[in-house]
């Protein structure tokens, strides 16, 4: 400290320089339609003022991973900074009728499927990238499928922290207390990705669990 006061130096500044919270490497992970990319939006809106991608009732309209770096997230006088991942929906069986009962055509459906498969690909080898996993869910739907354990089992075994967010509270036939119930071993937050409900809640379990 006495040479460095005699350098005239600004250890508040050189403190920020020398301990500077090392970047978080998050990944926006779940089902097909759960709300992955609704909420990469909100976040970015909400802290850049910018959106990651557009969203659609077809699935797997994210077929390839998109990063966000350095996103700023304060809450409760905390702060953590972020890369943010939104990948593709994660499913054990991909089939291009699926697409076509959208009203695409065979051949745009084939070429949908084939992306999203290689999609669910790359969301698999992200997982060996990343600092946490933000968990995406539908709390209208059954939360104790397949890919849902297996997503959990596969960061389980990776030791990522996993925060679950439970989406669409909005709707009236939502039950975050089922998700709860299923995997309660995780930290679970109820939200409205399109409505904004909760997010604040979200921000602060953020910037604890992956700050």
């Amino acid at each position: 400290m006495g040479i460095i006061k005699r350098l005239g130096i600004n250890f508040t500044w050189l403190k920020k320089i020398l301990f500077k919270k090392k970047t978080a490497r998050i990944g926006i992970y779940g089902p097909p339609n759960a709300g992955k990319t609704t909420l990469a939006n909100r976040i970015l809106r909400d802290w850049t003022g910018d959106a990651m991608g557009s969203v659609s009732n077809i699935p797997h309209e994210t077929r390839r991973a998109r990063r966000r770096e350095d996103v700023t997230i304060l809450s409760n006088g905390s702060s953590v900074v972020l890369d943010i991942i939104d990948t593709p929906g994660l499913a054990t069986k991909i089939d291009f009728h699926d697409f076509m009962a959208f009203g695409l055509s065979e051949e745009e459906s084939k070429r949908r499927a084939k992306e999203a498969t290689e999609g669910v690909i790359e969301a698999v080898k992200w997982l060996d990238e990343l600092d946490g996993v933000l968990l995406v869910m539908d709390a209208t739907e059954d939360p104790y499928t397949q890919v849902n354990v297996t997503v959990i089992g596969n960061m389980e075994a990776r030791k990522l922290p996993l925060l679950i967010a439970a989406n669409k509270v909005d709707l009236p036939n939502s039950s975050p207390s089922r998700i709860h119930s299923a995997f309660p071993q995780h930290p679970i937050v109820p939200i409205s990705a399109l409505e904004g409900q909760n997010i604040d809640l979200l921000y602060k379990e953020i910037a604890e669990h992956f700050g």
